[in-house]
Parts: structure tokens; C-alpha cells; sequence
């Protein structure tokens, strides 16, 4: 390496980490269910979540008054929105239920008892103060453990406010809420 390169190398670096990504991240941290469910099954796939195209983004989106979603100022999610809410939903449904749920890819030999589809038709913090959750599941057992079934949910989650933290907060409680109606469909 000449002085040349080594010198330019060094003057480039300030200016490459000033690039760097400055957000803050949030997680969906859910809280620990109150009780577990005993359910028919022993094994449980989710399948990845189908999400809404503005809450797949990585940003971290508020409605305003006029019914706009805007972006929080410098923040955003830890984790690929789609792969952080299935997980978040496997790793609650495992918490709510007697079952033992994974997310896809099913890894195991022996297929899993049910697998559950959620889509998410409405994932927002609504200027009205309250999170909102909304859209169907459906249960499906391939070698016929029990009865197929298809459900829909609108879950209120209130948020104390419109911060980062409040919304990733009422998400994480709102993902719990619709876990619990699962292990709920499950017994």
C-alpha cells in the first residue's frame, strides 16, 4: 500500500463512519403469559407471517391526525419486521400453550401436529391512543390431529404514547393477546 493510498484510506474513515446508521432499535418484547394452556396437540409450526407492505418496513410508523402513517424520527426495529413477529408469535405460542411451536422451516423429521398461517391485515399505532392488531389465522393439521379451523382477530392494545418504546411495548402485548387466542382455538 503507498503513503498515497494509506493516507486517503485514513482521511475516508471519519467520513464512512459518520454514513453509519445512527437509529435507535427497538425489540418486540412480549410479556410472559399469566397461565399456560393445555392444548390437543404436542407440536406446532408458524408459518411466516404475512404482514401489511408499510409494516414490513423496518420503520417504526405512528398515524398522524389527518390518517397518514409517519416514520418515528431516527427509529426503527431490531429485527426484519416479517421474521421478528413470527418468531415473536412462535416464541408467545410456546409460552401460552402445552405444545412445542417453532417457526418455519419445520427442522424436525416427524411432521408437526398443526400448522398456523397468520395474516396480518392491520398492525398500527392509531392516533386514537390505542395499537391495533388486525386479521385472520388459520389451523391446519395435516395428518388430521384436529378439527382444520380459520379465525379472525382485532386486537386494542392502549398505548400509554406514541414514542418508539410505547409502540414496540403495546406490539409486543398485542402479539401476546393474539398468541393466547391461538393456544385458546388449540384446546
Amino acid at each position: 500500500m503507498t503513503v498515497l493510498s494509506r493516507t486517503l484510506a485514513l482521511a475516508l474513515l471519519p467520513l464512512l463512519a459518520a454514513c453509519g446508521d445512527s437509529n435507535a432499535r427497538y425489540l418486540v418484547d412480549a410479556p410472559v403469559p399469566a397461565q399456560q394452556q393445555r392444548v390437543r396437540v404436542s407440536t406446532v409450526e408458524m408459518r411466516e407471517v404475512t404482514l401489511p407492505a408499510y409494516a414490513a418496513a423496518s420503520e417504526i410508523l405512528v398515524q398522524q391526525a389527518d390518517g397518514a402513517l409517519r416514520p418515528v424520527r431516527n427509529a426503527i426495529w431490531a429485527e426484519d419486521p416479517t421474521r421478528g413477529v413470527t418468531l415473536a408469535l412462535a416464541r408467545n405460542l410456546d409460552a401460552a400453550a402445552s405444545a412445542t411451536v417453532m417457526a418455519e422451516p419445520w427442522t424436525l423429521e416427524r411432521r408437526p401436529d398443526v400448522q398456523v398461517d397468520v395474516r396480518i391485515e392491520r398492525m398500527v399505532a392509531q392516533n386514537d391512543g390505542q395499537y391495533r392488531l388486525a386479521g385472520q389465522y388459520a389451523i391446519a393439521s395435516p395428518d388430521l390431529v384436529i378439527r382444520e379451523s380459520v379465525g379472525r382477530f382485532d386486537i386494542s392494545q392502549p398505548l400509554a404514547d406514541t414514542d418508539p418504546a410505547s409502540v414496540a411495548r403495546a406490539t409486543g402485548a398485542a402479539l401476546m393477546t393474539l398468541s393466547q387466542q391461538i393456544a385458546g382455538r388449540l384446546r
